[in-house]
């Protein structure tokens, strides 16, 4: 399924994202067009149990859509990689589900969330993961290397989730599931906002119709793809009026890799 043609140079697009991913990092109390922070995890039904010994820094910059752990459970001993990873938080609960013998690999091209990663990971002593530099449209592991795929907010993000999508099923193993959060949207977006970089950093610009996303996730060879369920993740943040302009809501998506 093709994707919208964008009129703007797209390095400034990721620029852009990365300087407010940057702020959130290192001023997560300044405010943004989202909710960031524990009151947020709590609204995606993270648990007490998931939260526990999860080191504040992680906690007060996470600025997900949704809950990948809703998904399915992931076993002891799985490697997994998490898809713009961010300040770190749900590598690190998922440290905690993959054990001593598993592993968990977080990419992320925001220097400041992945510095800000690597702290909260030495303050909890996880010796089982590592945050890589690296984009979704090119993640920097090998084929068929990765259990379980996740990721939270990101890939709306991504113009290209085409080439995301790819890579994703590319680095999962033969039956290997992609569990993710992410945007999508009531109404599409129309060409002339599709080019307002600022609706792009307000996670809203780049949100799909349900059936785009899954055609596009399909198009990639996985299968059994399915939206579970849905969270009103833009109530009472200030950018809540242009993401119910076009019913942009955050929503759990999985599939499997045949």
């Amino acid at each position: 399924m093709a994707q919208a043609r964008l009129h703007f140079d797209r390095e400034r697009l990721r620029a852009a994202i990365q300087q407010e991913y940057n702020d959130v990092a290192t001023d997560p109390d300044k405010g943004f067009h989202f909710v960031v922070g524990r009151s947020l995890a709590r609204r995606l039904s993270y648990s007490e149990e998931d939260l526990t010994g999860i080191p504040a820094g992680a906690l007060e910059s996470f600025a997900g859509v949704g809950n990948p752990f809703m998904l399915g459970h992931i076993n002891a001993g799985s490697v997994v990689i998490d898809v713009g990873s961010g300040c770190g938080m749900d590598a690190l609960i998922a440290s905690h589900m993959v054990g001593a013998h598993g592993r968990v690999i977080g990419v992320e091209m925001t220097e400041g969330m992945r510095a800000k990663a690597i702290r909260n990971a030495g303050e909890m002593n996880a010796s089982n993961v590592e945050f890589l530099e690296g984009w979704a449209e090119m993640l920097p592991l090998p084929d068929h290397s990765v259990d379980v795929a996740i990721s939270n907010g990101v890939i709306n993000l991504c113009p290209d989730k085409e080439a995301v999508f790819r890579e994703i099923y590319r680095v999962l193993k033969p039956g290997g599931r992609m569990q993710i959060a992410d945007i999508l949207l009531e109404k599409p977006v129309p060409g002339s906002a599709k080019d307002l970089i600022h609706l792009w950093t307000q996670c809203v610009a780049g949100g799909l119709l349900e059936a785009e996303y899954l055609g596009i996730i399909l198009g990639a060879g996985f299968r059994e793809a399915e939206v579970v369920s849905s969270f009103e993740v833009f109530k009472d943040a200030p950018g809540e009026a242009a993401a119910a302009r076009y019913g942009a809501r955050g929503f759990n998506l999985r599939a499997i890799k045949p």
